[in-house]
């Protein structure tokens, strides 16, 4: 069976849960890195050398990378839906994969390790603003793909959903200014109705 090493209430963590829902995959989850530590154990640090989760064992297939997991699961039990044959549609996912990696991602983490992790009197304001900053930038991206489209690679959910959704979860969750973006807020209203969303990334932001 599918072995998925991590905590639940990591964002990468959460991206492969929420597929493996999305897939009716069955897996066994353990808890490892934040509170639960073991991460830079010796064994742990053998499946996977940067110490960070998710690691999955498929049968002793051993895969670090949220996103390179992903693209495995979708490719080995033939999830076309999610992640297609075709080229050019899967190029147009990945994009959006890879987008959720290098933009939203790095922008919102300094604002949730302030707000989240942080001891109110030890935040830093002007990190916190920089980081909204930025976040707004790249949901104003987000917003203009989502305009005439219910989802971001076009007419149905797909991987291209899952890292800009968990990290926009947070973002509707900080106590900051947003500003108005319609069609991010009903996209995100829209993955609300997914039972693995629910399940795996509504959670307390810990």
């Amino acid at each position: 069976m599918l072995k998925i090493l991590g905590r639940k209430t990591s964002s990468n963590v959460q991206k492969v849960l929420w597929l493996c829902s999305e897939m009716n995959l069955a897996y066994e989850r353990e808890d490892i890195g934040g509170p639960f530590g073991r991460n830079r154990d010796p064994a742990y640090l053998a499946l996977n050398p940067n110490g960070l989760v998710p690691t999955i064992d498929d049968d002793g297939f051993v895969l670090w990378e949220s996103h390179a997991i992903m693209r495995y699961l979708a490719a080995k039990h033939g999830a076309e839906a999610l992640w297609p044959a075709n080229l050019q549609e899967r190029a147009a996912i990945d994009r959006w994969l890879d987008w959720g990696a290098t933009v939203i991602g790095p922008a919102i983490t300094p604002m949730f390790l302030q707000i989240i992790r942080t001891p109110k009197p030890d935040q830093d304001p002007k990190a916190i603003e920089a980081s909204r900053q930025r976040t707004a930038d790249a949901l104003g991206i987000l917003e203009r793909q989502l305009s005439g489209r219910p989802y971001v690679a076009g007419d149905r959910f797909t991987l291209a959903d899952i890292p800009s959704a968990i990290q926009t979860f947070r973002w509707f969750q900080f106590p900051v200014e947003r500003p108005d973006l319609p069609n991010v807020k009903a996209w995100y209203e829209r993955l609300g109705e997914r039972a693995g969303y629910r399940e795996h990334v509504m959670n307390p932001l810990v």
